[in-house]
């Protein structure tokens, strides 16, 4: 018993450790979007389909001795692909197809361990139900669950603050060497077990499960899925891009299990049948643009998460099979939560607008609950629940025409959601606006009156206006910026002037030209750039700007791969001796001074910040926070233009950011 049990728990504690590691040390390559984060939760999906099927079909085809001998080859096999770090060629061609890219890096790097460690919950059941017949192996499952949430939980508290992130990756490399010993006594000991194994008719005679049962778990797997992954992105993008709200999603999916598989008991069908609607209801105001305190919208989402878990999870522990078609079950498991991450983390983005998986999550629970319940109710009852779930998918459709409605453009794809809304102002005429999720990435009045007047974090004001007003006049100049939003920048250009705008989206590209006019306008000599900003950056011939912004913002934070001490050494590379790095660092959940200050340290430069506090009947301007970075005798000149200008002080005892470090738990507001 121990040893399958030490067995399961390991490989389930791996198979979630090492989830957030590969994504961390990828997510560079890919601009830092939290659309890697989906796409990693796919490939691990459908990692977990593939070594179900594999558990299924070796249990279903070959003799109990002969199973030892096929997986434990497998295994060892497999610590020939170690250690689990990411071929860092791959850089080059991420930007060509990246949701492909990432896929095709994961299975290179963490195919094969990925694969066998899920393989492990079922395979080690049906072992241990043959060894110990009187046991039920179920429990083992609520054991995985239980180590996989302790992995995820660790990660952000006990592993990433501490240990660069290739450290990691050797570290669990050698826990994985560990764990192929621990599976390998498993299988010896299962080899034993079936010595003397006679035959179990009463096992064999539990009839094969109806496909329209099977189809019924797929739904319940499938639903629980899309819920999970698409209140995450809601939680991520709109609320905190924080790795903390890509965490507590996922635990609490896992608690659900834990608790369902445990101990049936805990799934109390007349209370979360009760609290099902109310939680559908708590969604609705969410969907609907109800203002809420964040904290409250962090509560009610998790919450009613929990309580659709609970349910989808809980119906799958009622209906559970015997013992004998338990690698069928799990397989049908695994079907339904690919399916689920496919149509979130692949489908959704290439076919939909705008974010309607959520919406579409949200019927699936209610119509499965009405499938599930349908048998058990009176007709009167029957035909009350068709009319509510009638209503409540009107209710829904409602909201998602409200997702596009209003907006003259709403494009989607791998970088986000991006929109364009119209707004008129009484005083100065329609004013123009692109958001990426609910951040602003620029605003334009369209009046010629004021159509070439630089607005919110980027006006006359704000620290970049300043920086850039004050630059030689006597001379042309070279103006680079990361993260081309609106174009706004461009309106302080020049003639003979040139501005290298490097954008990794080319959507942004496109709606900049096409609805709004500081590109078209400059009078400087637009050069936009498509990819990913510093790694443009790492293969260009040194560029001499006198300035160079960085802006490239992913949801409300820039992505970390930006702001590390080899992501800042190839900035500087490019700028003129008496040159700026302009940071852009406003933030509503970080604060990312300490992080900026403590690279300028290291290297050598002085930073000045510039925070912006606008008032509040100022059309032009927002609240905004900057950093200026330069060499030493440049940033004397620099604090006696800019006003407001304070030296950037390092906080004491703030470790750098490297590409293989970085901690956000110390940077939380």
């Amino acid at each position: 018993m121990i040893s399958f049990a030490t067995t399961v728990f390991l490989s389930a504690f791996l198979l979630f450790q090492i989830q957030p590691i590969i994504a961390k040390m990828i997510l560079p390559w890919f601009g830092g979007s939290s659309s890697v984060w989906s796409t990693c939760l796919v490939f691990f999906q459908a990692e977990l389909l593939l070594g179900y099927l594999y558990v299924h079909l070796l249990h279903e085809w070959l003799s109990p001795r002969r199973q030892n001998v096929v997986h434990a080859v497998l295994l060892l096999l497999s610590l020939a692909t170690l250690p689990v770090i990411a071929d860092p060629a791959w850089k080059e061609a991420a930007f060509a197809h990246p949701t492909w890219n990432v896929l095709v890096v994961l299975a290179s790097a963490v195919g094969m361990p990925y694969l066998l460690l899920s393989t492990t919950g079922p395979l080690m059941q049906a072992w241990y139900a043959r060894s110990f017949t009187s046991l039920m192996p179920y429990r083992l499952y609520a054991l995985s669950n239980l180590a996989s949430m302790l992995a995820l939980l660790s990660y952000p508290v006990l592993v990433e603050p501490y240990f660069p992130v290739f450290e990691q990756a050797w570290a669990w490399s050698v826990a994985y060497a560990l764990f192929v010993l621990a599976c390998l006594g498993s299988a010896w000991q299962s080899w034993k077990g079936v010595a003397s194994e006679v035959e179990r008719p009463h096992a064999d005679a539990a009839p094969r499960p109806a496909w329209s049962e099977c189809l019924l778990w797929v739904g319940l797997a499938m639903t629980a899925s899309i819920l999970l992954l698409a209140m995450t992105r809601h939680l991520t993008q709109d609320v905190a891009p924080i790795p903390f709200l890509w965490v507590l999603p996922l635990s609490l999916y896992l608690l659900s299990f834990i608790l369902c598989f445990d101990a049936p008991r805990y799934y109390y069908r007349p209370g979360f049948l009760v609290a099902l609607p109310i939680a559908l209801l708590a969604l609705d105001r969410v969907l609907d643009g109800g203002s809420l305190p964040v904290p409250i919208l962090i509560a009610a989402m998790s919450l009613s998460l929990f309580i659709f878990c609970m349910v989808c999870h809980g119906e799958l522990v009622r209906r559970r099979p015997a013992v004998r078609h338990l690698t069928l079950f799990y397989l049908m498991l695994s079907i339904g939560g690919a399916l689920g991450g496919s149509f979130v983390g692949l489908l959704a983005p290439a076919v939909f607008e705008a974010y309607f998986e959520l919406p579409i999550g949200l019927f699936l629970c209610a119509l499965l609950v009405v499938i599930v319940l349908w048998h058990d109710l009176k007709p009167a009852w029957r035909w009350l629940l068709a009319v509510v779930l009638l209503a409540y998918g009107c209710r829904l459709a409602g909201i998602s025409v409200d997702y596009v409605q209003d907006y003259r453009h709403v494009l989607r794809n791998f970088y986000g959601q991006l929109r364009v809304l119209d707004k008129n102002d009484e005083a100065l005429g329609l004013k123009r606006t692109m958001l990426h999720g609910e951040i602003y990435h620029g605003e334009q009045f369209i009046s010629s009156a004021y159509n070439r007047r630089p607005t919110a974090y980027y006006c006359e004001k704000s620290g970049i206006g300043q920086a850039l007003l004050n630059l030689a006049i006597d001379r042309p100049r070279k103006i680079g910026v990361l993260g081309l939003g609106a174009g706004t920048l461009a309106s302080y250009g020049r003639p003979g002037d040139e501005m290298r705008m490097y954008e990794i989206n080319e959507q942004v590209l496109d709606l900049a030209r096409r609805d709004f006019s500081y590109l078209a306008d400059s009078a400087a000599q637009i050069v936009p750039v498509l990819g990913d900003g510093r790694l443009m950056l790492e293969s260009e011939a040194v560029q001499h700007f006198d300035l160079l912004a960085i802006d490239a913002f992913s949801g409300d934070s820039i992505p970390t791969h930006l702001l590390t001490i080899e992501a800042i050494r190839a900035y500087l590379r490019h700028i003129k001796n008496e040159g700026v790095l302009a940071m852009h660092i406003t933030n509503r959940y970080l604060d990312l001074r300490p992080v900026v200050a403590a690279a300028a340290r290291q290297l050598g430069m002085h930073a000045l910040i510039v925070e912006l506090d606008a008032d509040a009947d100022d059309a032009f301007c927002r609240d905004s926070v900057w950093v200026m970075m330069a060499r030493p005798e440049a940033a004397l000149g620099l604090q006696e233009k800019i006003r407001g200008a304070a030296p950037l002080v390092p906080r004491p005892g703030f470790a750098v950011w490297t590409d293989g470090f970085s901690n956000l738990l110390k940077i939380l507001k």
